[in-house]
């Protein structure tokens, strides 16, 4: 693949090493693009950046450099100094070129790598509680796990999806709760049974108990309550799980398999794990609970990184409760066994979570707790933490649906906002909350940067058709002089579309799907800039034919990235 600066970047640091035997630290070495592009298709400072370390002038510094990135980049016209110490890079028409054929010849794989190839990987994201509906939060982790899923598979990972289902503990007690309160309403009159304070107060739960008792009417009043509490939980987990389901799918996020929570501590996986932290030497006993120690597991892996005994101090960090003095095992011992399962037992090389911020606090502790299973949490469990989502129309913040006047659930927004919108504006930065636009992702118009993509394709899309129909087709490579493609903005497009397999890589490694969405947005741009400086019907039929051949090569670049990040790429508009 020609990827042509991240080939220059290499190639100078390795000319810096083999010249003046340094090694560039980050940072100082920098690729870009020229303001001016007649000085050059690439330059770099990185001899300004040197004339500290090495006190001699730039010119002095790039010279010799000049001559071995010569010899390390056959695919430059020519390495040139400008003052007052830029070095400038002009590519071969011919390397240039040579990106569309491999365009072409990769076809939906151009973009792809082999850096996790024989790795497997477990994805989990999503997760929520299955009380409920999802909501908007939700939607930006689903889309944003999707993406990394495709990213990673993109990368040579074989990655397995998966869906935690806490179907187990608290929550699960506090809804049968809620379910049964509502369902002896029904039975007994509202006022004659009192609803649970901390209990789900939302009208789904009305509904649910309504059809409980349209299906099994007083059946359930006079039993005991755990029969009840059981009847109940499992009506309504058998109704919102492939709600959720179906809700994602709406969304194009499947999974490969729905993991139970119960299943743990139904098979003893949970006391297992809880049994060999304890025989380890990791748990102790105290006002009648089982304790974790975290703070020492904590503090050991702090020692490792170089943090002193007083900064570790400072932290105050404690210890946790792996089994209540009632015997029940707390929500952190059945993740502790979940991620042991991930590992010891099926085996997962690296395994990704996509979280909440909220969790923030329980990354630390569950590393550790996988460090102290001899499992290597520290490099091989990743989390993704993402921020709050506020939903934002005409500059007000959107709390309630139009349709239905509740919280605004995936569904609702999926009824307002096409699929497209919502998994391209979801895309944001993971770290940062987002406000997301119910107006701009609904326009028409270059404003909205998804459609300002999916525009660029189906314009390209429209041009195939038209001049196909005048009995120009898209040429093969052999039969298409692309030596004529000289002109800036078409020499622009080329380099933009060698930038793809190295941005997939960067996508891969961050697990930061805007990587994607950012360069869609600059190959568009590029495109737009393309077609209108670049005149194709009506010219010399072999300028036709090349400036054809580059349009679909933007095509098909463009249709792999949205692929990529769950969006269509339509085809007329």
């Amino acid at each position: 693949m020609n990827d042509f600066g991240s080939k220059i970047y290499a190639a100078a640091q390795k000319a810096v090493k083999e010249v003046y035997d340094l090694d560039v630290a980050e940072g100082q070495l920098v690729v870009e693009t020229p303001q001016d592009t007649k000085l050059g298709d690439y330059s770099t400072s990185i001899a300004m950046k040197l004339s500290r370390t090495l006190r001699r002038n730039p010119m002095e510094i790039a010279e010799p450099l000049v001559a071995k990135l010569a010899e390390l980049l056959p695919e430059c016209e020519s390495i040139t100094v400008a003052r007052p110490g830029f070095i400038n890079f002009k590519l071969k028409a011919s390397a240039l070129t040579a990106v569309i054929n491999d365009v072409i010849a990769a076809g939906d794989d151009y973009g792809k790598n082999e850096s996790g190839k024989g790795k497997h990987l477990l994805l989990e994201w999503v997760s929520a509680n299955p009380t409920g509906d999802l909501h908007c939060g939700h939607a930006r982790n689903a889309a944003w796990g999707d993406c990394i899923a495709r990213m990673m598979e993109a990368s040579g990972w074989d990655v397995l999806r998966e869906f935690y289902v806490n179907d187990a503990g608290n929550q699960i007690e506090k809804f049968a709760k809620s379910l049964e309160a509502r369902y002896l309403q029904i039975i007994k009159g509202e006022d004659a049974v009192e609803f649970p304070e901390d209990g789900y107060h939302g009208d789904d739960i009305r509904e649910l108990a309504q059809a409980f008792y349209d299906r099994e009417g007083e059946k359930y009043l006079d039993c005991d309550q755990k029969t009840r509490h059981d009847a109940l939980a499992r009506f309504g987990l058998d109704n919102n799980i492939p709600k959720m389901q179906r809700d994602l799918a709406r969304y194009g996020i499947t999974y490969d398999q729905w993991f139970f929570e119960s299943s743990l501590h139904e098979s003893g996986y949970v006391a297992d794990s809880v049994q060999a932290l304890t025989d380890l030497g990791y748990t102790y006993e105290k006002d009648g609970a089982l304790w974790l120690h975290t703070s020492r597991i904590l503090a050991e892996n702090l020692k490792k990184a170089g943090k002193s005994d007083a900064d570790i101090e400072k932290l105050g960090l404690k210890d946790d409760v792996l089994r209540r003095a009632n015997g029940f095992y707390t929500y952190f011992a059945a993740d502790i066994a979940y991620h042991r399962n991930k590992f010891a037992v099926r085996g997962f090389d690296k395994v990704i979570n996509v979280w909440g911020a909220d969790h923030h606090g329980h990354v630390a502790r569950l590393k550790g707790a996988m460090d102290a299973l001899g499992l290597d949490g520290e490099h091989r469990l990743d989390i993704v933490l993402m921020q709050l989502v506020k939903l934002v129309r005409d500059g007000e913040i959107v709390r309630m649906s139009k349709r239905t006047g509740k919280a605004i659930s995936l569904t609702d927004l999926l009824d307002e906002i096409p699929v497209d919108a919502c998994r391209w504006f979801f895309n944001a930065k993971p770290e940062t909350q987002m406000e997301f636009d119910l107006g701009l992702a609904v326009r028409e118009d270059s404003e909205n940067p998804v459609y300002y993509v999916q525009y660029a394709h189906a314009r390209i899309c429209t041009l195939l058709k038209n001049l196909a129909a005048e009995g120009y087709a898209v040429p093969k490579a052999a039969e298409a002089d692309l030596s004529v493609l000289t002109g800036e903005e078409e020499k622009a497009l080329i380099k933009q579309l060698a930038q793809y397999p190295a941005v997939v890589r960067l996508a891969a490694r961050d697990y930061d799907p805007s990587f994607i969405n950012r360069y869609l947005s600059e190959l568009a741009a590029a495109f737009h800039k393309f077609y209108n400086a670049c005149r194709i019907k009506g010219e010399a039929e072999n300028v036709l034919l090349a400036r054809l051949k580059l349009a679909d090569t933007a095509r098909a670049v463009l249709k792999n990235g949205m692929t990529l990040i769950g969006c269509s790429a339509p085809e007329k508009m």
